[in-house]
């Protein structure tokens, strides 16, 4: 009989998920153990491994299947990090609610219930290089070398979201916004002509350009647009000749990646060269799903708009209904010394098991 699920149970879980250090591109030994972990608990046909990456369970079934979905990479550490450590309630260490913190939740789901025999089909899903360029997410790989995932009923994915129903995601795009001049002596500016300063116009633009709000199936989601990194200039006595600068574009559901590229270039209006370098498409809302509906009813409170992009866009995509439901907190993803709390790991987890299990909790 599996032990009693308890905060203090979940938080020795991610505490020692922490201590396998898996920053983007190194989630080997971290998969290994996770892999290593799995055999112990499902039929070995129901481990399967892609990469870096795992699908445990069965994935044809009468049931409706729901997916669980985490990733395992984290950012890359900030200085001064100290080691993963407990304090009091809250768990201290690289990703823990960003997100190994869910991952534990996943472990416990898996050990203390009876999966063959709830009302759907459980499947968990962990993948690597989440953190990176959507073109080298793990989970592509795992969705093109088993298409029956894309015909599950609900996905959830285990993202930070102070343990609320966070619904959609905003798309995002990036790109090269390339300002072309003519270098000369610093001394001389006239001789040349400056790429630096022929961006500042779309810049003051940019600076006073508000959020855009879209309602969409009822929630609020914002279209910004800003500059996330900037690159010119060869030496401090040269008129620079050339200037690019990164524009990160969110956009909201309902939104094609086409249509946000068209965005972009209406904003640029060939000010600069356009070179789009990353893609992600928006996630839908699943406003008609019942098993959206029972994961509501578990959480006990109205969902929210997710702000963000997560791998729902992908999901979205691939035809599956999804959601962002995880016990990290939102404040502590990518923060130095990040931390998530033992009680909203075990308030994650009643949720979880209820909604698999077919009751309801508050």
């Amino acid at each position: 009989m599996a032990a009693a699920v308890t905060g203090d149970s979940l938080a020795e879980a991610t505490l020692q998920l922490c201590r396998v250090q898996s920053v983007i591109g190194h989630e080997a030994a971290l998969c290994d153990a996770l892999e290593g972990w799995a055999r112990g608990l499902f039929p070995a046909e129901q481990v399967r491994r892609v990469s870096n990456s795992l699908v445990l369970g069965q994935l044809e079934d009468a049931r409706p299947t729901v997916v669980l979905l985490g990733h395992l990479d984290t950012v890359p550490a900030h200085p001064g990090d100290g080691l993963p450590r407990r304090e009091g309630d809250r768990v201290h260490g690289l990703g823990s609610s960003d997100m190994k913190g869910a991952i534990a939740v996943m472990q416990a789901l898996c050990e203390s219930l009876q999966l063959s025999q709830l009302p759907v089909n459980p499947v968990v899903v962990l993948y690597e290089r989440e953190e990176g360029p959507y073109l080298e997410n793990g989970l592509g790989p795992v969705l093109e070398a088993f298409p029956a995932l894309g015909r599950a009923a609900l996905g959830i994915a285990l993202e930070p979201t102070d343990n609320r129903v966070q619904v959609g995601c905003v798309g995002t795009l990036h790109a090269t916004l390339t300002f072309h001049g003519r270098s000369a002596h610093s001394a001389r500016p006239w001789q040349g002509e400056n790429a630096v300063h022929k961006a500042g116009e779309l810049l003051v633009e940019l600076n006073a350009l508000a959020r855009r709000e879209v309602v969409f199936e009822g929630l609020a989601f914002y279209e910004v647009m800003g500059i996330t990194r900037a690159l010119g200039g060869r030496a401090r006595n040269v008129v620079p000749e050339s200037f690019e600068l990164n524009l990160n574009y969110r956009f909201a559901p309902g939104k094609t990646l086409g249509q946000a590229q068209e965005d972009v270039r209406q904003f640029v209006r060939g000010r600069a060269e356009v070179a789009f370098t990353d893609l992600c498409p928006s996630g839908r809302v699943p406003a008609h799903s019942p098993l959206y509906a029972a994961l509501l009813q578990c959480a006990g409170a109205p969902p929210e708009a997710k702000q963000a992009w997560t791998d729902v866009g992908r999901l979205s995509t691939a035809g599956m209904d999804a959601v962002n439901f995880g016990p990290g907190d939102t404040a502590q993803a990518h923060q130095a010394d990040e931390s998530c709390s033992a009680a909203a790991l075990l308030r994650s987890y009643e949720v979880l098991a209820a909604f698999l299990l077919g009751v309801q909790v508050r």
